[in-house]
């Protein structure tokens, strides 16, 4: 029986879209979870199977128009892929290639005659599909992707084409086995020019299963997880696609050979093209700490009922939630995964926001991207360091396959560079932070091919989550020593990561002033020298988001007793995170080794305080029982029963 203050907890965790999170938990029962233990060809066939029984009304076709049978709500549609992520993560993967990437692909890039033609078996599984975008040797720079689509006059087709090795479509979900089409982005090239990359339709197998004529198809091979995934390889040698087949909202090519767009500039364009993509990165992101919650539920709960070593002069053993350095492990942990879920509903409902709008909004969309991406590095991370230290923190037993841990582990590793990889995505949200207007940069790659003017790096004004109002009254509040202010003011908090990012954005933009102005032909070396200094500004950002969107989570919660709980978490939340960059925070005169002792002082109070809270904190993930699948949870009352009678018996004697 759930408390009053686990339900008002789950409450605020499930936000806007909860009517999604109470139909998948109440549809999906134990035959879609994980099976621990199977093979690369059992695992794969048994996701292609539940890929074709998944329920639609659980909202997985959320994102697609309504006249094909969607509801328009692309926010609905990531968070029933988060709840995919604990069920079962290679079906959570299968159903994203399909729907998310496949499909949406085909709504963001096409016109209606490509809607018309695919979209319903797209969305029924009827037709599978891939999304072949990575190439081998520009997995992350996918502005200079080589594969080529040449339109051919003569003929009135195009003919796509892998020039060499390198520019292979590599780790391509569905392609291996399932997959009957592709979107296959490549270098539309006509009347002699390159216009930059766009996407085709692209059958790449029969009705059979067969390659299509000039389609070699691969295997990727044996992977670390995600097992239930058919990765594979595509290259195609002078393949004849239809002119109609090319996915042409933001670029057209008549049957002449003429280009037209109503954006101009390739590189806008491009960028343009990929904004509309941005639902993967949302995805992956909230899959990552969807997993991360399973993996700290787990934890959690044996860490209840596991005992080891006595205290002198006890006879008996302390649960191992009881001592400070598990509490050090997994509550800060699980303080940063509340944060993080609070970030992402924002998230999600942002990009419902944007995607709804009549006229795009630029400046939107470019907030969108640069908090998908960088919120998709940060939960990433999170989910591959704390996924780990559960593992840890439950022994021996957290290595065994039966108790989920290891499947965890191997299915999320690959998340830190799926959908981007995460030094790239940092690099994009500090683009964001230094100038309006990222098409002045190149391409995705980092800095390389910048043309950097000084004068165009500007400051942007502070971009505020939810809650603005409340969080700028509690700034405004906070005094100007800080010996004055408790080491749990919320006000202070936010002041001190508002500072640091603005701290750290303003030094950058000196630095790189500076090495313009002595390295004027040299953009690589300009950029490269601060790149560090340019992935700390980024991590900054994203620490400061993610603080105020938990302070928005609170204000809108109305259990007093959950709405105290949470604080305590939050504060959690920002103490650690300062703990972590106290030498920053000490070398830039933010804090004195004072307050510095005092932040270690009370970080370690609460964790006493919330010990008693470990149990309904995780509780409020409401991460159903057969869902969580580990044997370990399945022995808890076998653990409780042998405590009491040895307590029983301690009690006797």
């Amino acid at each position: 029986m759930r408390d009053r203050v686990t339900v008002a907890l789950t409450e605020v965790l499930d936000g806007r879209w909860a009517h999604i999170r109470r139909a998948v938990r109440e549809r999906l029962g134990p035959e879609f979870v994980t099976v621990p233990g199977e093979t690369g060809d059992q695992a794969r066939e048994r996701v292609s199977r539940l890929i074709r029984e998944l329920p639609t009304d659980v909202g997985v076709a959320s994102a697609f128009p309504v006249e094909y049978g969607g509801s328009g709500d692309p926010g609905g549609s990531t968070v029933a892929a988060e709840m995919l992520a604990q069920v079962d993560l290679s079906l959570m993967v299968k159903a994203g290639v399909q729907w998310g990437l496949f499909g949406g692909a085909v709504v963001a890039l096409g016109t209606a005659r490509h809607h018309d033609a695919h979209l319903r078996d797209i969305i029924s599984a009827d037709l599978m599909g891939c999304f072949a975008m990575t190439e081998t040797g520009h997995g992350s720079d996918v502005q200079q992707l080589r594969t080529t689509c040449t339109y051919d006059v003569s003929s009135g087709n195009f003919v796509l084409h892998t020039p060499h090795e390198a520019a292979r479509k590599d780790y391509i979900g569905n392609a291996a086995r399932d997959g009957r089409m592709a979107v296959v982005f490549a270098q539309l090239i006509t009347g002699g020019r390159s216009y930059g990359v766009h996407a085709w339709l692209v059958p790449i197998r029969d009705e059979h299963g067969n390659p299509m004529p000039g389609v070699t198809l691969g295997d990727a091979g044996p992977k670390a997880g995600l097992l239930g995934v058919d990765n594979g390889r595509i290259s195609f040698d002078h393949v004849t696609v239809p002119r109609d087949m090319l996915l042409d909202r933001y670029g057209q090519v008549a049957a002449d050979g003429t280009y037209t767009s109503s954006i101009e500039n390739d590189t806008r364009r491009f960028f343009t093209m990929l904004g509309t993509l941005v639902r993967g990165r949302v995805t992956v992101g909230a899959a990552a700490s969807a997993a991360t919650r399973s993996a700290l539920t787990i934890a959690v709960r044996y860490g209840e009922t596991r005992r080891q070593f006595t205290s002198p002069g006890a006879d008996r053993e302390i649960a191992l939630n009881d001592y400070l350095a598990h509490q050090r492990k997994l509550l800060p942990a699980l303080a940063r995964s509340y944060a993080y879920a609070f970030a992402q509903e924002e998230l999600a409902v942002t990009m419902a926001e944007v995607f709804s709008l009549a006229e795009p909004d630029e400046h939107r969309q470019r907030e969108l991207e640069s908090r998908a991406a960088g919120l998709k590095a940060a939960q990433t991370w999170h989910a591959t360091r704390t996924i780990q230290m559960c593992r840890e923190a439950c022994g021996g037993a957290g290595y065994l396959a039966e108790n989920r841990l290891p499947g965890l582990k191997a299915d999320t590793d690959v998340f830190t560079t799926f959908e981007g990889d995460n030094t790239v995505l940092l690099q994009l949200v500090a683009k964001g932070l230094l100038t309006g207007y990222r098409d002045a940069f190149g391409s995705l790659d980092g800095w390389g091919r910048a043309t950097f003017v000084a004068e165009q790096v500007r400051e942007m004004m502070l971009e505020r989550t939810a809650a603005r109002s409340l969080i700028q009254r509690l700034v405004s509040a906070v005094p100007g020593r800080d010996e004055e202010v408790a080491v749990t003011d919320r006000g202070w908090h936010l002041a001190l990561f508002e500072d640091r990012e603005k701290h750290l954005l303003d030094s950058a933009i000196r630095r790189l002033r500076k090495g313009a102005a002595t390295k004027k032909d040299r953009p690589f070396d300009i950029f490269n020298d601060v790149q560090d200094h340019i992935l700390s500004v980024a991590g900054a950002h994203i620490d400061r988001i993610t603080l105020e969107a938990f302070v928005a989570a609170i204000e809108r919660t109305t259990d007093e007793s959950a709405r105290e709980l949470l604080g305590k978490v939050c504060d959690l939340y920002a103490l650690t995170t300062i703990e972590e960059h106290k030498a920053w925070l000490m070398e830039h005169g933010r804090l004195t080794p004072a307050r510095s002792r005092a932040v270690t002082a009370v970080t370690n109070d609460l964790l006493r305080e919330l010990r008693p809270h470990m149990r309904t904190l995780v509780d409020a993930f409401a991460v159903p029982e057969e869902w969580l699948n580990a044997a370990i949870l399945r022995e808890e009352p076998a653990r409780q029963d042998a405590m009491s009678k040895e307590d029983d018996a301690l009690r006797a004697g």
